[in-house]
C-alpha cells in the first residue's frame, strides 16, 4: 500500500510516518524543501518536493497512491488555503474510489463543552473557524474521508504544553502567570498514539469525524505538575490576550471535556503513553521539537 502523506517532518506528520513506515506501508511525503525530502527520505518514504496550493501537482501524486493523509499546518494566515486546495485536489482525485483519505483537524472545532463527542454542535473560535467549510465540503463529497480532530497534542518535548513549561513569572510576584485562570479542560493526545489512530483510520476506514483525545485535564493541574514548587497565578483573559495573542488565547481558554462515547474507541484504538502530566512532572525538555 502507498500513502501519500502531507507534513511528514512535521510533529504530527512525523509521528504518522513513523507509524506508517514501521507497519511496512510504503509512504510518499509531499514536503515543501529539499531539506524537508533529505528527512523524509532517511526515515523510509519517497519525498517529492511541492506547494501544496499547486492542485494539480498533487493530483500527480494522489493519482499513484493507494490512499492518503493529510497532517500539514504551516500554521500562519496561509493554512486556510493550503487546506482548501488540498481538500479540492483530494475531491477531484478520489471522488468515486475506495481510497482513504484521512483529514487533520481539532478538538478546538467545537468550543466550550461539558461533554463533547462528535455527534455535539461545532462551535469554533475564529482561530480556526475557516475550518468547517472545508471539512463540510470534503465530508459531503463522495470521498472515503475520515477527519481526525485531535486534541491538544503533546509527547517528547513538543506542542503547546511548552506555554506550560515557560510560564513567565508575574512582576512583582514570586509566582508565575497561569494560561486565563486555570480552571478551564484541554482535551490531550500524545503524538504518537495519535499516530497510531491515523493508523487505524486508514486501515478501518471509518468516514467522518473522529474525535483523537486519550485524557483530559484542567490547565492549572497541568501547571501544577510542571511547577510543583510554584505559585501559580491566575491571570485575566486580557493579560492572556497581550502575551500570547487573542485569537490564541480564545482558543487556550476553552473549556473541553470529552464525552467517553468516542468513535475511536470503536476503531479498536487504545492509548498507550503517558499522560501530559506525568510527563510534566517528569520533565518535559528531552525531546523538543517546538510547537
Amino acid at each position: 500500500m502507498n500513502i501519500a502523506l502531507t507534513g511528514a517532518t512535521g510533529y504530527i506528520g512525523g509521528a504518522v510516518l513513523d507509524a506508517l513506515i514501521e507497519g511496512g506501508t510504503t509512504v510518499t511525503a509531499v514536503v515543501r524543501s529539499e531539506a524537508a525530502a533529505d528527512t523524509a527520505r532517511a526515515k523510509g518514504a519517497e519525498p517529492v518536493v511541492m506547494d501544496l496550493t499547486d492542485r494539480g501537482a498533487l493530483r500527480r501524486v494522489l493519482a499513484q497512491a493507494d490512499g492518503a493523509v493529510h497532517a500539514a499546518s504551516p500554521g500562519d494566515a496561509t493554512s486556510a488555503d493550503v487546506d482548501s486546495a488540498v481538500v479540492d485536489a483530494v475531491i477531484e482525485e478520489f471522488s468515486g474510489t475506495a481510497k482513504p483519505y484521512v483529514h487533520t483537524s481539532g478538538i478546538w472545532l467545537w468550543g466550550s463543552h461539558p461533554d463533547i463527542t462528535e455527534g455535539s454542535p461545532l462551535d469554533p473560535p475564529a482561530i480556526v473557524a475557516w475550518r468547517v467549510e472545508r471539512e463540510g465540503r470534503l465530508l459531503d463529497s463522495s470521498v472515503a474521508a475520515t477527519v481526525i480532530a485531535p486534541g491538544v497534542v503533546h509527547g517528547e518535548g513538543g506542542g503547546i504544553a511548552n506555554l506550560l513549561v515557560d510560564a513567565p513569572a508575574v512582576a512583582g510576584t514570586d509566582g508565575l502567570s497561569l494560561i486565563g485562570d486555570g480552571t478551564q479542560h484541554w482535551g490531550l493526545v500524545h503524538v504518537r498514539d495519535l499516530a497510531a489512530l491515523y493508523v487505524l483510520a486508514l486501515q478501518t476506514n471509518p468516514g467522518g469525524r473522529v474525535i483523537g483525545v486519550s485524557h483530559t485535564a484542567a490547565v492549572g493541574d497541568l501547571a501544577a505538575a510542571a511547577h510543583p514548587h510554584a505559585r501559580l497565578v491566575a491571570a485575566t483573559v486580557d493579560e492572556t490576550r497581550a502575551r500570547l495573542g487573542g485569537d490564541f488565547t480564545d482558543a487556550l481558554l476553552l473549556d473541553q471535556r470529552v464525552g467517553s462515547g468516542l468513535r475511536a474507541r470503536d476503531l479498536g484504538w487504545r492509548p498507550q503513553r503517558a499522560s501530559l502530566s506525568d510527563e510534566l512532572a517528569n520533565g518535559y525538555r528531552a525531546a523538543n521539537v517546538g510547537i
